[in-house]
């Protein structure tokens, strides 16, 4: 296994670097988006990097670009990340990057749950409500949702957390019709990619999408769709309701970090060797288990 905490391209200019991924600039109409091995969780990155995670989320993204193709837009190009460094860069971004559109983005997450765990079971024990939406009296931990629901968050500087906000704010920051266009894209999104995982095993509880838009105000899906950090994804045959079912995301670094005195803030805690281990053999599970891919050379 290998690992890349941070990059290092001098050859293109450096445009962002967030929680996981650093993003270069091509030229005026093309980035590069490099994912790392970092891992967030509570929107910390932790200090020590998941060995191929980065490389495992690309391969994960780019097979579901494709498998939801023709829904909505996306920000990929085609184009062979290599081609864009210099030669002693390319061991940097071989396999774990995209050359993507240069897209405006919107500055609101779109999420969707189809069922009641993470924040969201945390507002509705208090509250009976998630992100403004009422939801019926006696769920259960981890229990399907009557219908999927749309929960937006606010995105944060790198070290703050993301705010939930509810539909109403979203029309509020972006404007109705375009907020009205994520959430429906939003759920075509989910509906078929949760179609797809059911018949492979797999329950997709809950995931998030960003979009942005281009120069002619067209709406794209970009960043990432349906990776192991940006979905919650359970094995059909270990679900049950009450319980959190296991996961096959970062849910296990989540988990370590539950049982320390930490309250959630930078700095974050130093990650055990064998936490570092168990969640990279997570990711790699997932990948294989969600696309029937095992990571490529």
């Amino acid at each position: 296994m290998s690992a890349l905490y941070a990059t290092s391209i001098t050859s293109l200019p450096l445009l962002a670097k967030g929680k996981v991924r650093d993003t270069y600039i091509v030229d005026d109409d093309h980035l590069l988006m490099i994912t790392t091995d970092r891992l967030s969780a509570f929107d910390v990155v932790m200090g020590e990097p998941i060995p191929d995670k980065g490389r495992v989320l690309n391969q994960m993204s780019n097979f579901w670009f494709e498998q939801l193709d023709g829904i909505v837009p996306n920000h990929l190009t085609g184009i062979d990340p290599t081609s864009v460094v210099t030669p002693d860069e390319v061991p940097q971004v071989k396999g774990r990057s995209v050359v993507v559109k240069r897209l405006k983005p919107i500055l609101v997450e779109a999420v969707v749950r189809g069922y009641i765990i993470g924040t969201g079971w945390k507002d509705y024990q208090t509250t009976g409500h998630v992100c403004g939406i009422a939801l019926p009296k006696g769920l259960r931990l981890a229990e399907k949702l009557p219908e999927p629901i749309f929960t937006p968050a606010a995105k944060a500087d790198v070290g703050m957390h993301d705010e939930n906000i509810s539909f109403e704010d979203m029309k509020q920051r972006i404007g109705a019709s375009l907020a009205e266009k994520m959430r429906d894209v939003s759920f075509l999104l989910y509906q078929k990619a949760a179609e797809y995982a059911a018949v492979h095993g797999i329950i997709i509880a809950d995931t998030k999408f960003e979009f942005g838009l281009d120069n002619d105000g067209v709406l794209h899906v970009m960043d990432e769709v349906l990776t192991a950090d940006s979905s919650r994804y359970w094995p059909a045959d270990a679900y049950q309701v009450g319980v959190s079912p296991p996961s096959f995301d970062k849910q296990y670094v989540r988990d370590y970090l539950e049982t320390l005195d930490w309250n959630k803030t930078p700095p974050a805690p130093t990650l055990p060797q064998d936490v570092i281990e168990a969640t990279a053999a997570k990711y790699r599970e997932a990948l294989l288990r969600i696309t029937g891919q095992t990571l490529e050379a």
